[in-house]
């Protein structure tokens, strides 16, 4: 465990994982979608680079196991293409 504060990241219908460790990347995902769902938000992109795919692996991975994701996609070449995955979350309700 880390000494380091928490970072507080504002709640928006994206998340930038750039300025996370790779090891935080899973639990960074987490968080930030119960946040989301919180704030109410039903689709979320999440921009994790295109590098050699590890980080995007990892994301999706995480993605398909997560009872809160109905489904996801890559972005659209305008949002991000094969560099950020754009998530659907289960309505609440």
């Amino acid at each position: 465990m880390s000494d380091d504060p928490p970072v507080v990241v504002p709640i928006e219908e994206s998340i930038d994982l750039h300025s996370f460790h790779p090891r935080e990347i899973v639990e960074v995902v987490d968080a930030y979608l119960d946040a989301a769902r919180e704030a109410g938000f039903r689709e979320v992109r999440l921009i994790h680079g295109r590098g050699k795919g590890v980080q995007r692996a990892r994301v999706r991975a995480f993605l398909e196991g997560d009872p809160r994701i109905e489904r996801f996609v890559e972005a659209p070449p305008g949002r991000g293409g094969w560099g950020a995955t754009i998530a659907w979350l289960r309505s609440t309700s």
